[in-house]
């Protein structure tokens, strides 16, 4: 999933990836908005602190809480063994849509045919 993640992450406009203390992390300026553990097994993103402890109790096998010095953050972690492609897509975009201009995250949006 790490390379079908890097693919899509990628694709993303104004997405490009970084190497932070060898932790792949993929950025908007300076901004992270998701991260890959080392050995590929879970990724951190950008999620509403707000929605974070009712993902985490309705689907424990999947999301976990970011370490304590990281709850101040809109971050959840997530197990990759536990998503499909199109779960880890919505999650990605998601991410990424908070941290880009709105014009840009709907201008994608429209071009998707989300809108």
């Amino acid at each position: 999933m790490v390379d079908q993640i890097r693919e899509f992450a990628g694709s993303l406009p104004r997405s490009y990836e970084a190497i932070v203390r060898g932790r792949l992390k993929f950025r908007i300026g300076q901004i992270v908005y998701l991260s890959l553990a080392t050995d590929g097994s879970t990724m951190g993103c950008g999620f509403p602190k707000e929605f974070r402890e009712a993902a985490i109790e309705a689907e424990p096998e999947k999301f976990s809480r970011p370490r304590e010095s990281d709850m101040r953050f809109n971050w959840i972690h997530v197990n990759l063994d536990a998503i499909d492609y199109e779960e880890m897509r919505d999650l990605v975009e998601n991410a990424w849509s908070n941290c880009v201009p709105k014009s840009v995250a709907r201008e994608y949006a429209e071009a998707q045919g989300y809108l």
